[in-house]
C-alpha cells in the first residue's frame, strides 16, 4: 500500500475473545475489519512468560498453518488456521493492519488457550468393569435393605416385650382367690370393732368379781 501521513479510517469489528483446545485438535482464528482502502496485514502472537512478553510474527511457512480470507463488500475477514495445535501455540494471536512503516493497527484479537487433556492411566479390563459395576449394586441393595430389617426387629422386639409384660401381670392375678380376700377382709374389719368393747367388758367382770365379800 501506499505511503501517506494520513492512513484511511479502518473500524475493528470486535471478534471471539477465546479459544479453549486441547493438543492435536484444529484452531481457527478469525479477525475482521472495515475500510474503504486496502491493507496489508499479517497475524502476530503475543507470548506472555511473566514478566517478559514477546510479540511474534506467524510463521507462513510452518505447514501447520493455512491463511484465508473472505471479504464482504467493506468489511474484510482474515482467517488463521492452526492444524495439530501444540502448547507452544499458545498466545493472544491479532491482525496485524498495515499501511505503512509507522501506521500499523491492531485488532483486538483471540487469546487460544491450549491444554491437555487428562488420559486414563488406569487400564481396566471389562471382566474387571462387570465386577465393581456388581459389587456396587449389591452394596446399594444393601443399604436399601437394612434400615429396613433394622426396623422390622425393632418392632419385633416391642411387641414381644409388651405380650411378656401382659402375661407376667395376668399370672399375678390368677394367684389370688377373691373369696379368700374377702374373708380376711371381713375378720379385720371385725376386729377392729369388737376389740375395744371386748377390753370394756372383761374389765367390768373383773371388777364385779373384786367387790365380793
Amino acid at each position: 500500500a501506499a505511503s501517506t501521513d494520513h492512513p484511511p479510517k479502518v473500524k475493528l469489528e470486535s471478534g471471539r475473545p477465546s479459544l479453549r483446545v486441547s493438543i492435536s485438535q484444529n484452531a481457527t482464528l478469525q479477525c475482521c475489519y472495515s475500510s474503504q482502502s486496502s491493507w496489508d496485514s499479517l497475524w502476530t502472537q503475543t507470548v506472555m512468560m511473566f514478566p517478559n512478553v514477546s510479540k511474534l510474527v506467524v510463521n507462513d511457512s510452518d505447514a501447520r498453518v493455512h491463511f484465508g480470507n473472505n471479504n464482504y463488500q467493506n468489511k474484510k475477514c482474515l482467517q488463521l488456521t492452526i492444524s495439530d495445535i501444540v502448547l507452544n501455540d499458545t498466545g493472544l494471536y491479532q491482525c496485524a493492519l498495515i499501511w505503512s512503516n509507522t501506521n500499523v493497527v491492531y485488532t483486538p484479537g483471540t487469546y487460544l488457550q491450549v491444554y491437555q487433556p487428562i488420559q486414563m492411566t488406569l487400564a481396566i479390563s471389562e471382566r474387571t468393569k462387570n465386577s465393581i459395576i456388581t459389587a456396587q449394586g449389591i452394596l446399594l441393595l444393601l443399604f436399601v435393605l437394612i434400615p429396613g430389617i433394622v426396623l422390622i426387629c425393632k418392632s419385633k422386639g416391642l411387641n414381644e416385650l409388651e405380650k411378656k409384660k401382659g402375661t407376667e401381670e395376668e399370672n399375678i392375678y390368677e394367684g389370688l382367690n377373691l373369696d379368700d380376700c374377702n374373708s380376711t377382709y371381713h375378720q379385720i374389719q371385725r376386729s377392729l370393732v369388737q376389740g375395744p368393747y371386748q377390753d370394756v367388758i372383761n374389765n367390768d367382770e373383773d371388777d364385779i368379781q373384786l367387790e365380793k365379800p
